[in-house]
This record gives structure tokens, sequence and C-alpha cells, in this order.
């Protein structure tokens, strides 16, 4: 009995014809014709009836028939799993993250990834989260950390790291020093220390204001100079609550604005070998919210 034989038979009975079936496989007719009646006298009993016009099975036919499926399903899983080693001996996985996250430590999680596969080739990059997820999108990218507010970035699987609100952090000169919270509208009116537009934490600060635009006095590309520049008391700076270090934090009330971390991929493949050995990787160290 060979495969071939049951890939035949598979496709006879599946077209109903061993014309369509000769077609399907790239076969000639005769051929698959005398395959299967090979395969019949080595099992000793007629598989398909060819009486009518069209083929059907016969009784031990429709036993064995599950049988083929199966053996061929095996031989398939087998392809893949050789496919897939070697994709992975021979693949690369291009990453991406938010400017200056310390959210989750993405070097620890790529070091234990490059263990498990020396051979990958890793590059990484890093970018305001709108770049991020452009790029995911096209397929320059293949998983990245990406900050969001609002919906699920569309065309994207994500899972979420941290869900925070904003805060208004402040020096202990700044006149709003040991408040407990501050109302958007009161927010509005001073001019604020924000990272820059296509970042998440903006995001959510837009977001929550909606039509109303914040006064940005001071923009900085990654959260460690808008810290600074709050701690030399030159205004409030928006940041998730995490993020605080060294100032005194002021909740954002009517709305509370919340900004999301995750990581993402494409929902829609195509999705390498290697890339999908880092998310399911990612997936097993992580700590979801």
């Amino acid at each position: 009995m060979e495969l071939r034989q049951l890939e035949y038979f598979v496709a006879v009975v599946e077209e109903g014809s061993f014309t369509r079936a000769a077609e399907r496989v790239h076969v000639a007719q005769p051929g698959i014709s005398a395959q299967i009646r090979r395969l019949e006298r080595e099992l000793g009993h007629d598989l398909l009836d060819r009486s009518g016009r069209t083929v059907t099975l016969t009784d031990v036919g429709a036993a064995v028939l599950p049988l083929a499926r199966a053996a061929l399903g095996s031989v398939e899983s087998a392809r893949r799993t050789v496919e897939e080693m070697a994709g992975l001996v021979r693949g690369s996985v291009r990453v991406g993250m938010v400017v200056s996250c310390g959210i989750m430590d993405l070097p620890e999680l790529l070091a234990d990834y490059h263990t498990s596969f020396p051979d990958v080739e890793i590059t990484l990059s890093e970018a305001n989260s709108d770049a991020l997820i452009s790029s995911l999108v096209d397929g320059r990218l293949d998983f990245a950390l990406v900050g969001y507010a609002g919906a699920e970035p569309e065309g994207l699987s994500v899972r979420v790291l941290a869900d925070e609100p904003l805060v208004a952090a402040v020096a202990n000169s700044d006149p709003w020093h040991g408040r407990e919270s501050v109302p958007l509208s009161e927010l509005l009116e001073r001019g604020l220390i924000s990272l820059p537009p296509g970042t998440g934490l903006r995001g959510a600060l837009d977001a929550a204001c909606g039509a109303r635009r914040p006064r940005i006095a001071f923009e900085a590309s990654a959260p460690p100079m808008v810290i600074t520049l709050a701690q030399r008391g030159l205004g409030p700076a928006i940041l998730a609550e995490s993020m605080v270090s060294g100032l005194h934090a002021v909740r954002i009330t009517d709305p509370v604005p919340h900004s999301r971390l995750a990581f993402a991929w494409r929902t829609e493949g195509p999705h390498s070998p290697a890339a999908r050995a880092l998310i399911r990787l990612a997936e097993n160290e992580m700590t979801p919210v």
C-alpha cells in the first residue's frame, strides 16, 4: 500500500469522478484507475462502486475512507513539522518596541528566545506606537510592544500587559503638589509636558480631551526627559501612573484617561515559523492584566 494510492482514492471519492480526480492530482486518468485497482487487490475488497454514473463508496470503502484521510493528514502534519523546524533554523524575526518601555523586559524575552532558537536572526527597532502599528499591519514587523488608547488597533491581535490611568506628575514647587486629583478641564488650563503625537500616552490624552486641544508647552521623545523637565518645575508631566518617579502624582478625573501597553502581531498571517515561536514564548512568559 502506497500513500499515493490513498491520495488517489480520497480524490476520487471527494470529486465523485475519476476524470476530475485526475485533474486535481495532475495524473492521467488511467494511472489513477490502475493504482486504485492495485489498492483494492491488496486489500481484497472493492472500495468503489463504478456501476453508476458517479463513483460511490462500497461498505468497505466507507470504512477505509476516514483511515485514508487520517493517514494522509498525519503525513501532512509531519511535513509541516519539518518545515517549521527548518524555518526556525534559518528564519528571522523582526521586533519593534515603544521607546523607553520599562513595563516588560523585552531584552530578557529575546534572550530566552535566542537560547531556544540560536540560529534565528533577530532584529529590534524602537519607534512611536503609530509607526510600530503601521509596520505590523504592512508586514515590516512580526511582533511589537505598542501603546494605544481606546479600541484595539485594526488588523492586529493584542495581549494587554498594562492598562493604566494617566496622571499629572508635578514637582514639589508646583502649585498642585499635595493635591490628590485634578479635573481634565482644569488640566487644560496649564502648559503640559508630554510625549509627542503617535505615542500611546499622547493618544490617551488626546482621546480624553476630545474636541479640546491640550496646551503642550514641552514635548520630549522619551519618558525620562518628560520626568526631568517636570522635576525642574516646568509644569505637569502627563505620564502613566507607574512611570512617576521623584514627582507627586495627581490623578486626572472627569474623564480619567487610560493608556494600554500590549504586545501585538498581525491577526491575518503570513506568520513565519520564527515569528510564531516568539509569539508563543511571549504568551507563556507574559502576565496579562
